[in-house]
């Protein structure tokens, strides 16, 4: 398990992702190759889980790790929840393993998550409503968000725009409109207790995510998939203010990585009390990975 005083961060946010593409008959590859220009990424294929665990090993972070379940919405091959936790457990000193079940799955869906949680030691669950075609707040998805809830873990929404299928013809089917951080706010409003990630500044709807994440107090939010260079200065001062015990560090790994994110974070204006509250500490409480100082 995790000694969260042997690490230096925790990053929220990274995927696993490498059996889907070695199908080359979905589009998976393409997919791929498509971010890794990007964002400029220096992987050419994803790596394995057990790389990535070396990766974050060598650096002293943890890091919290999910497939993303959208086979349904986009045709990609699920890589098996099942799968992906039991690596995470062969390497359980840095990875955090979180699973994703598409909501359209209904109480099968639920069936699942508990059993996730249950028998496989599923510690969150991952949803990305722009590649699995649904609104968050769509009735037919709080049976799972029930199982979820109940289980008392945490449940991360990719939200915005962060470059997804960009310049691929037709976005690559994925629809933007789903990932609008303000439908979080009826799933945050009717699951009061289950705590939801709000994953990426959130572009075009940032005010709206930090809006939501400063109204409701079980929801937080993630700094994926943007170098921190680029953050807006509205969500750097809410950082800095209201929200300094509900914003995370996330790479969105391996599409941008810790080194890069972590040198960027440095040159932004983020005051030095804050920034360990960002990097680790808010991860341990919401994990409940142990005592966590407050800054």
């Amino acid at each position: 398990m995790i000694n969260p005083d042997d690490v230096v961060a925790i990053d929220i946010h990274t995927h696993a992702e490498e059996p889907c593409g070695t199908h080359p008959d979905d589009g998976y590859d393409d997919f791929q190759a498509a971010m890794a220009k990007y964002f400029k990424s220096p992987h050419a294929h994803p790596p394995t889980v057990p790389e990535t665990a070396a990766y974050y090993r060598e650096r002293n972070i943890a890091c919290v790790i999910f497939p993303v379940d959208a086979e349904r919405e986009t045709g990609f091959r699920r890589y098996k929840n099942e799968e992906m936790a039991e690596l995470a457990a062969e390497n359980s000193d840095v990875l955090i393993p979180f699973a994703s079940i598409d909501p359209a799955k209904g109480r099968l869906g639920a069936r699942e998550a508990r059993r996730l949680v249950e028998s496989f030691g599923i510690r969150g669950f991952k949803f990305h409503p722009s590649m699995q075609g649904f609104y968050p707040n769509d009735r037919s998805a709080y049976v799972l968000y029930e199982a979820i809830a109940e289980a008392g873990v945490p449940a991360l929404f990719h939200t915005g725009q962060t470059g997804v299928g960009a310049g691929m013809p037709g976005g690559n089917g994925i629809r933007l409109k789903y990932s609008n951080p303000m439908y979080l706010d009826d799933v945050a409003t009717d699951f009061p207790d289950m705590p939801i990630i709000l994953a990426h500044p959130s572009f075009p709807w940032q005010e709206e995510a930090l809006a939501v994440a400063t109204h409701k107090p079980n929801v937080y939010i993630d700094l994926s998939g943007w170098s921190p260079k680029y953050f807006p200065e509205i969500l750097v001062r809410y950082c800095n203010t209201l929200l300094r015990h509900k914003v995370l560090f996330g790479s969105d790994w391996p599409v941008i990585t810790p080194d890069r994110w972590l040198a960027d974070f440095e040159k932004i204006d983020i005051k030095p009390e804050v920034r360990p509250l960002i990097l680790k500490q808010n991860a341990m409480k919401l994990l409940g990975l142990g005592a966590a100082k407050q800054g």
